[in-house]
């Protein structure tokens, strides 16, 4: 159970980082009103949340089945 649950975790933390990361650069407009679009802090932010899902999702693939 605690495998599924960090690679579930690590797999939401890291598209949502991905996300933010992509609103930051300001390659996704999307929503058009979000307050995090072309916002360099909000790149950062989500490298780190990618990060740290990343980091998740492996430790979560290293625990036997």
């Amino acid at each position: 159970m605690l495998r599924f649950t960090l690679m579930v975790f690590g797999m939401a933390f890291m598209l949502s980082g991905g996300l933010w990361v992509l609103q930051g650069l300001g390659l996704v407009k999307w929503p058009s009103d979000s307050f995090m679009l072309a916002e360099r802090s909000w790149a950062i932010y989500g490298g780190l949340t990618f990060l740290l899902g990343a980091l998740l999702f492996w430790r979560g693939s290293l625990i036997a089945k």
